[in-house]
């Protein structure tokens, strides 16, 4: 048993060693695009950095990563969860949306704030800065429904 035990680590010690071989497509870029949710639409503040602290990681073209994405398999659970909030909503892309698109882009990011989805639990475990505070939240919903205003 103690024999097959140690194979076993060694074929996992291994496959991790392995993997590290296989790198993740990095979302990085140092263009601001003028289409960007807040260029666009005059973002106060306190709005901008709450966005940027707690969603523009994910839902951007630009990822501010950790010391730890270059170690797989943490590597790969990042990129899918960009490539996930980027497909969902990319705030860099946000004027190339339609009226109608960008009203429902709103009510969902109130939403989701609002029933705490957003910013995933899995993210503020490590990023602490980006929990989003009760002040946060009421700041976020009513600019957001300021903004459906606007679009009606």
């Amino acid at each position: 048993m103690n024999r097959i035990l140690k194979i076993l680590l060694l074929v996992l010690l291994v496959a991790f060693i392995a993997i590290q071989f296989f790198p993740t497509q990095r979302n990085e870029s140092d263009i601001v695009a003028r289409t960007d949710f807040l260029i666009v639409n005059k973002s106060p503040k306190d709005i901008s950095t709450i966005l940027r602290e707690s969603c523009y990681d994910c839902h951007s073209n630009n990822t501010d990563y950790p010391w730890y994405n270059k170690i797989q398999p943490v590597a790969w659970f990042l990129e899918d969860h960009v490539k996930h909030g980027k497909g969902e909503l990319n705030f860099n892309t946000w004027d190339e949306l339609s009226d109608r698109r960008k009203k429902s882009k709103l009510k969902s990011i109130t939403n989701q704030v609002k029933d705490d989805e957003m910013p995933l639990y899995s993210y503020t475990l490590i990023h602490r800065d980006a929990i989003l505070s009760d002040s946060d939240k009421n700041t976020i919903e009513n600019y957001m429904n300021s903004l459906m205003d606007i679009l009606e």
